[in-house]
């Protein structure tokens, strides 16, 4: 049974850092992409970033220089290591997998509040 389990939400001021984890159990050998997606008030859910099978990262536009994805080799965990935090980074942050075979699976999202 595929599970992810997001933690590290929170909030902070303008400026500040976070870091988010999410664990996943279930499935890694399959894995092939994992990777962060967030929900902001517009209820959109946009692309933040991911790394590939090979351990490749790559950033959504407004967050690059900013947030540093990572993972372990056993692919039983990624990070998101979010710096200077801006009032726009408000959001729910949701871990996902994609897996050889087309399938993908999310978390149950994580809120991360950006304010004075």
């Amino acid at each position: 049974q595929v599970q992810l389990v997001e933690s590290g939400g929170g909030s902070v001021q303008p400026g500040g850092s976070l870091s988010l984890s999410c664990v996943v159990s279930g499935v890694m050998s399959r894995i092939r992409y994992m990777g962060w997606y967030r929900e902001g008030p517009e209820k959109e859910r946009k692309f933040v970033a991911t790394v590939t099978e090979n351990g490749i990262p790559i950033y959504g536009d407004s967050v690059k220089g900013r947030f540093t994805i990572s993972r372990d080799s056993a692919k039983t965990t990624v990070y998101l290591q979010m710096n200077s935090l801006k009032t726009e980074d408000t959001a729910v942050y949701f871990c996902y997998i994609d897996l050889f075979g087309g399938e993908s699976a999310w978390g149950q999202g994580t809120q991360v509040t950006v304010s004075s």
